[in-house]
């Protein structure tokens, strides 16, 4: 076992991820999906090795669409799933039928926000319970306790971990821009 600690503090893996594969229950591995640790013996040596790998195989990006939120302005898609996770793109507070803001309230536009994020984890297999992570772009950081509060209303606790960032511009002028990574 002390092998498979020295692998894995190689790979600067935590102690307690090592433990989760030594007696691992029979979801742990497809929870881990193209990700593994895997701790074996060789025919060589009774001591353990530690082997990670980690897919590059491109059939497992897929790409997340739907009507109910606003198409991407750009080269890029609303989300995308790969390796268990749904990656969604950076939102604005755009309503999806007519692509305009929704008002320019910065408050209005975190609501939209939300809600076009919420369409886009649905449509992908989450909800806002799966986000891991969420990061913030405001126009103005005067803006935060605003966004604080309406953010709080769609993100059940455990709250994501987050980054809240004070941008120079954001596109078409927008107030405020949300992209989040959620847990499939």
């Amino acid at each position: 076992m002390a092998s498979l600690f020295v692998a894995a503090k190689a790979l600067h893996l935590r102690p307690s991820d090592v433990c989760a594969f030594r007696n691992p229950s029979p979801s742990a591995f497809a929870r881990a999906g193209r990700v593994s640790l895997v701790a074996a013996t060789s025919r060589r040596s009774s001591k353990p090795f530690a082997s990670f790998s980690a897919s590059t195989d491109t059939s497992v990006k897929e790409a997340v669409e739907t009507d109910k939120a606003p198409a991407a302005l750009g080269p890029y898609s609303q989300a995308i799933k790969a390796n268990n996770l749904l990656f969604v793109s950076g939102m604005l507070g755009l309503d999806p039928e007519t692509e305009e803001f929704v008002s320019d309230d910065v408050g209005n536009q975190t609501e939209q926000v939300l809600r076009n994020i919420g369409e886009i984890l649905k449509a992908g297999g989450a909800d806002y319970s799966s986000v891991v992570k969420t990061t913030i772009l405001l126009a103005d950081m005067n803006d935060f306790n605003n966004v604080n509060a309406i953010y709080a209303k769609y993100f059940p606790s455990p709250y994501p971990a987050r980054a809240t960032y004070q941008v120079a511009a954001l596109p078409k002028d927008a107030k405020i821009e949300v992209e989040c990574i959620a847990a499939l």
